[in-house]
């Protein structure tokens, strides 16, 4: 018995459309790409250029660049000028995520862009002065609740990861600390370490010295599960406030309605170089932890990113313009 019309019509579309998608993925790439990021020498930079050294002595067979378009939306705008094909990636950090929160922004992560890769983490650490009488988590909590209002604590630019982490934890725990501001997560440190302020939300490299030196103690570390990165420190969620948790991350993303096999092989290769151990290791000794996550999973890490900065900043009423 014959299939009616219309089944063998959807039938044929099916078929031609696997067809068409294992064409792509074969043909792809057939030549070189291009990794988009901000200026040359900082995180994203770094990353970038790892990633592109990896995959250019991949099976990919191509070579792959890096074209720096310095800060703000000017990366994201490159990549909304290229075809949506996979040959123009960009590699950002937790400030593209949640960027259009806080500030105009000529684009939406989650409309106008697709996930490929979750490359690397690196958590903030729990600060407080050694003058301060807490020394933990909950210790700190229950002081700031006996004197609302009376501890201050370092923050560089509105919006940046120190103002955020502090107003996340104020709204989760239920505290009033009162922010200082400062032209820079240094000169924030700084103020720390000289007792201007009590209390700061900074990245574990960038104190280490500091805390192993004895100028301020560190309490705990802002990522769910503990980190390699401060050893030794227990988390804020399993030391008096579950749930918290902060990390700055270095993601990798296409243009939206890039040919799904593309992206998926590109997820792929990214993962399979960001394994290696000699790559993990630069990472580490540069101050962040592989993370090789899939397209999936920093889809999710976006969304859920864009929910709860979303409401700590509605909630704390934070703009930067």
């Amino acid at each position: 018995m014959s299939l009616p019309r219309t089944v063998l019509s959807v039938t044929g579309a099916g078929v031609m459309s696997l067809v068409t998608g294992m064409a792509i993925s074969q043909d792809f790439p057939n030549k070189p790409i291009r990794i988009v990021t901000s200026a040359p020498g900082g995180g994203n930079d770094f990353t970038a250029r790892l990633i592109a050294q990896g995959l250019s002595g991949s099976s990919l067979g191509q070579p792959v660049v890096v074209d720096n378009r310095g800060a703000g939306v000017l990366p994201g705008m490159a990549v909304l000028q290229a075809p949506a094909d996979g040959y123009t990636l960009m590699v950002s950090g937790s400030s593209f995520m949640i960027g259009h929160l806080l500030e105009d922004s000529p684009f939406d992560p989650e409309r106008d862009f697709t996930p490929v890769c979750l490359a690397a983490t690196t958590p903030n650490l729990v600060m407080v002065h050694p003058s301060v009488p807490v020394k933990n988590v909950k210790e700190l909590i229950d002081l700031a609740k006996r004197r609302p209002g009376e501890l201050n604590y370092s923050s560089s630019a509105a919006g940046a990861t120190q103002h955020l982490s502090a107003e996340l934890f104020k709204s989760m725990a239920g505290v009033n600390m009162v922010r200082v501001a400062y032209k820079g997560a240094g000169p924030g440190l700084i103020g720390l370490v000289g007792g201007e302020t009590q209390v700061m939300f900074s990245t574990a490299p960038s104190s280490a010295p500091h805390v192993k030196s004895g100028k301020v103690r560190a309490l705990a570390v802002t990522s769910l599960k503990l980190s390699a990165l401060a050893p030794g420190i227990p988390t804020v969620a399993a030391t008096g406030l579950p749930g918290y948790e902060v990390i700055s991350v270095d993601t990798v993303f296409a243009r939206a309605k890039s040919p799904s096999a593309n992206i998926n092989r590109l997820s792929q290769e990214i993962i399979r170089v960001l394994s290696r151990p000699d790559i993990k290791e630069k990472f580490f000794i540069a101050g962040s932890e592989v993370a090789g996550g899939s397209a999936e999973e920093l889809g999710v890490l976006l969304r859920s990113e864009i929910a709860k900065w979303g409401k700590v900043i509605k909630e704390a009423g934070i703009r930067v313009n």
